[in-house]
């Protein structure tokens, strides 16, 4: 029996994928487990798997479009096997399904059928009147879209059952008049905003770029944050840093400890240390995680993604930065899996290769804290009253107000800069 297959989510995060190939064409023979096609989502491309064993009898997205997860993808069954009604059904009944999987009939008509509780609501809610009082056969969303874009429906051929105007029908037509203005701008557009004037080019956004916009904006308008912000004498570690680094290259480690792997595990230990800053705020309590798992922002050509070191504060410096290497590679080539950059307690997001002495930095949940931190540099301090050159740099706590105070924050923070400040505390 033919079976559809829908877009799986691949990511705790995923709302809709890019087709990027596929790996399985029409009449392939495919087994349950086989890869049939290669998807790029909001972390990294990866691997679909079919769930169904048989033959490949229906594509139903192209390479390189856009598909929402759960959107119909291909139909398997037996070679030969007659499939016009999953054709149907996915249509809705009406014309053979087109390969735009935004056109979404499926999760259309499931819309429809919370809207209309029984068949004489279902009647009243399909129906519009033209000018001549005649009746219009229209679906609740395809008319909805039609409003908000000040689209005549008498003046829109559909192409559903018996006529009916749904979705894709309003969706490709073009407005008569000027759109009445949305309730509200969608998420992390600004309001009256216009780029018309300047010659440009829009580029197409990631999967990445789209889920960082969306949650960047979800996190500034739900998250309370609060910052705190010291600076730590780096002298002693970046002696010690110095001092290792010599004795890793005469035993040719093939290993080099950076600041930033310092950071990461005096950040573990000190949340080791105050567990209550290893926690989530879920809505209706606090998740107390029992974990220290430190994610370390990493740029990559499509965004910014964060490889998780778990149990960090179980490792050496040495294990952190090989894992961190290894992760940080993996993320560049889109090769990471989802428990890999998913699974973090707390967050480090270090801009001083750049050459930036301070920045805030915004919580990345489900942490309750980040940590930014700045270059490290020469700078004139006053030490026993005496004008001097000393290793200073600035970091920047952001905390969640929510499940963290700023006493707590304070007493971490004295935590990790004395782990930085005295580095033969740290284990390598």
């Amino acid at each position: 029996m033919a079976e559809i297959m829908e877009m799986l989510a691949l990511s705790p995060t995923m709302e809709e994928g890019v087709l990027a190939e596929w790996l399985k064409e029409e009449g392939d023979a495919v087994e349950e487990g086989d890869v049939l096609a290669e998807v790029e989502t909001d972390k990294a491309t990866m691997e679909m798997e079919s769930f169904y064993s048989g033959t490949v009898l229906k594509v139903l997205a192209d390479a390189g479009s856009t598909v929402k997860v759960g959107d119909p993808l291909v139909i398997i069954g037996e070679e030969g096997e007659d499939i016009s009604d999953l054709l149907g059904e996915i249509d809705g009944g009406g014309a053979p399904p087109a390969k735009k999987p935004e056109e979404g009939e499926e999760k259309e008509a499931k819309e429809e059928e919370g809207e209309a509780k029984d068949e004489g609501k279902a009647k009243e809610a399909a129906e519009a009147t033209t000018e001549d009082g005649g009746r219009i056969k229209v679906s609740p969303l395809a008319r909805r879209i039609a409003e908000d874009r000040g689209l005549n429906l008498a003046n829109i051929d559909g192409s559903g059952p018996g006529g009916r105007i749904i979705k894709r029908d309003v969706e490709g037509a073009e407005p008569e008049e000027a759109p009445r203005a949305a309730a509200a701008a969608p998420a992390g557009e600004l309001v009256g905003s216009d780029v018309s004037f300047v010659p440009g080019e829009k580029q197409r956004l990631s999967q990445m770029r789209k889920t960082i916009a969306k949650r960047l904006v979800q996190v500034w308008q739900s998250t309370p944050h609060f910052y705190l912000t010291r600076q730590v004498d780096m002298g002693p570690l970046m002696a010690h840093r110095k001092k290792i680094n010599e004795q890793l290259a005469a035993a040719e480690a093939g290993l080099k400890i950076s600041v930033n792997d310092f950071i990461v595990k005096a950040s573990a230990a000190a949340l080791a240390e105050y567990p209550a800053m290893n926690v989530a705020f879920v809505g209706d309590g606090i998740y107390e995680f029992d974990e220290v798992n430190v994610g370390v922002a990493v740029a990559i050509d499509q965004g910014l993604i964060t490889p998780t070191v778990r149990n960090a504060d179980q490792k050496s410096v040495g294990a952190i930065s090989r894992e961190i290497r290894e992760l940080a590679g993996r993320a560049r080539e889109g090769k990471l899996a989802p428990e890999e950059y998913s699974a973090h307690t707390f967050s480090v997001s270090n801009l001083g290769m750049y050459d930036i002495d301070e920045f805030m930095a915004v919580i990345n949940p489900p942490d309750s804290a980040i940590l930014a931190c700045g270059t490290v540099k020469d700078v004139p301090v006053v030490e026993d009253g005496e004008l001097t050159v000393g290793t200073r740099m600035k970091i920047s706590l952001a905390c969640d107000h929510r499940s963290v105070d700023g006493a707590v924050g304070a007493e971490f923070l004295q935590a990790l800069v004395r782990y930085l400040e005295t580095p033969m505390m740290l284990v390598i």
